[in-house]
C-alpha cells in the first residue's frame, strides 16, 4: 500500500537517510540524551545534506519537494528511538521554517530562512505559556509599538529548541490581536531556562522570559493581528507530523518486541509461540496499519491543497494514543527487562507519552472533532 504514496525516488531518499542515521546519529544518541541537547554540528550536517529545506523554495536553498519527502524524514528519525532527537531536528523545519517560508519578507528570509535551511541557525516556535497552551486567544505575552520597535514582555514554556535556538518566532498580543515577532536570542531582556522532562531527553525544552525586549518593527512576521490565523493554519501540518511520527515509533516498538519474543524462551519455547502474546501482536499490528493508512490519506489531502482540520485532528488523536498503547504493551512483553534503561523499551515508553500532549492534547483534538462533527463548525484556511 505504501507504493501508492511513495515513488522509487522517495524510497531511494529513505534508504540514503536510513544509512546516514545508522552511521552518524544512532551511535551518539545516548550521549545526546544525557547532554539534553542535539549538537550544533548535527544541525549543520542536516542542513548541508538539504534535509531542512525539503519543502522550501529553491531560491533560498530549498528543494521545493512534495510532502512525502518530509514524511519520510519524519518517519525515519522517529524510528531510531530518541523522541528528543526527533523533536529537536524535526521542529526546526516543520515549525520555525514553515512559518518563515509562508510569511517572511525577503529581508527576513535572507536573515533567517536561508541560514535556517543550511542549519547555520536553529529556530523555535514560542506559543505556549505557563497559563495555557491550546487556548491561543488567551495568551498574556504583549508587545507595544514604540517608534521603530516593539517592546515585548511575557513568558513562554515547553518550547522545543527554546534553550539552544538562535531565533524564535514569538506569539504576542499587539493592540488586542495576536501577532508573530522574530526574536534573536542575543536581544537584551531575553532569557531562557532549560526544563527537565520525563522523556524526550535529547531535546532541549525551555521556559522563555521577555523583559522589555526591544524588537525592531521590521521583525514582525506577516501582518499585525493575523497571528491567530497563522497558528491555526500551521496546526494541521504540526499535528500530522506528530501523527506520522507516532505511527513510525509504534512500528519500531513492535518490530523490536517481535525480535525479543523470538529470542526469549519460557517453559521450553520462545514466547512468540504463546497464543495470548501472538493475538496481542496481531491486534496491535492491525491497529497500526489502519492508522498508518489513514494518516497517509490525510497527508495526501494536505499535499493536494486541502485544509483537513478535522481529519488531521483525528489522525493526531488516534496515532499518538495508539503509540502510547503500543509502547506500554510492548514493554510488558519484555517483562522485567522492559523496565531496564539498557533495553530500548524504557525510553520508547517515556517518549511516547508526550505524543498525546504536545501539539494539542487528546482532549483538545476530541473537542475540535466534536465541534466540526456535531456543531458543524468550519475552519477556513
Amino acid at each position: 500500500m505504501s507504493d501508492y504514496y511513495f515513488s522509487e525516488e522517495h524510497e531511494l531518499f529513505r534508504q540514503s537517510l536510513r544509512q546516514l542515521l545508522l552511521k552518524e546519529i544512532v551511535p551518539y544518541l545516548n550521549e545526546w540524551e544525557q547532554a539534553g541537547q542535539v549538537p550544533t554540528e548535527v544541525f549543520r550536517r542536516f542542513g548541508e545534506l538539504g534535509y531542512f529545506g525539503l519543502r522550501q523554495a529553491q531560491e533560498y536553498g530549498g528543494s521545493n519537494l512534495d510532502i512525502w519527502f518530509s514524511i519520510i524524514l519524519n518517519e525515519e528519525i522517529s524510528r531510531i528511538n530518541s523522541g528528543g532527537f526527533a523533536a529537536s531536528v524535526v521542529a526546526h523545519p516543520s515549525l520555525a521554517l514553515e512559518y518563515l517560508g509562508a510569511r517572511a519578507t525577503e529581508k527576513q528570509k535572507e536573515k533567517y530562512l536561508r541560514p535556517g535551511i543550511l542549519g547555520l541557525k536553529r529556530g523555535g516556535l514560542a506559543i505556549t505559556e505557563p497559563g495555557g497552551g491550546s487556548d491561543v486567544r488567551s495568551l498574556k505575552t504583549t508587545a507595544i509599538r514604540e517608534g521603530e520597535f516593539y517592546r515585548l514582555n511575557g513568558s513562554k514554556t515547553f518550547i522545543t529548541n527554546g534553550y539552544s535556538a538562535d531565533f524564535l518566532i514569538v506569539a504576542a498580543k499587539i493592540n488586542g490581536g495576536i501577532s508573530m515577532l522574530l526574536v534573536d536570542r542575543e536581544m537584551e531582556g531575553f532569557s531562557a531556562r532549560k526544563l527537565a522532562k520525563l522523556g524526550w531527553h535529547a531535546s532541549d525544552t525551555a521556559e522563555l522570559f521577555f523583559e522589555d525586549v526591544m524588537v525592531p518593527a521590521d521583525q514582525l512576521l506577516g501582518e499585525e493581528g493575523q497571528g491567530f490565523y497563522y497558528i491555526m493554519q500551521h496546526f494541521v501540518w504540526e499535528r500530522l507530523i506528530l501523527a506520522n511520527g507516532g505511527v513510525a515509533a509504534s512500528e519500531e516498538a513492535l518490530e523490536r518486541s517481535l525480535q525479543y519474543m523470538k529470542e526469549r524462551t519460557a517453559f521450553g519455547r520462545p514466547i512468540a509461540k504463546f497464543q495470548v502474546l501472538r493475538h496481542r501482536i496481531a491486534q496491535l499490528s492491525a491497529e497500526i496499519e489502519c492508522t498508518k493508512q489513514f494518516v497517509y490519506s490525510v497527508c495526501r489531502q494536505l499535499n493536494e491543497g486541502e485544509y483537513p482540520v478535522k481529519e488531521a485532528s483525528m489522525a493526531k488523536l488516534l496515532a499518538t494514543e495508539l503509540c502510547d498503547k503500543v509502547t506500554t504493551q510492548c514493554l510488558q512483553m519484555f517483562g522485567g527487562y522492559g523496565y531496564m534503561e539498557e533495553y530500548p523499551m524504557a525510553r520508547m515508553f517515556r517518549d511516547a507519552r508526550l505524543g498525546t500532549i504536545g501539539g494539542g492534547t487528546s482532549e483538545i483534538m476530541r473537542e475540535i472533532i466534536a465541534k466540526m462533527q456535531m456543531d458543524h463548525m468550519q475552519y477556513q484556511q
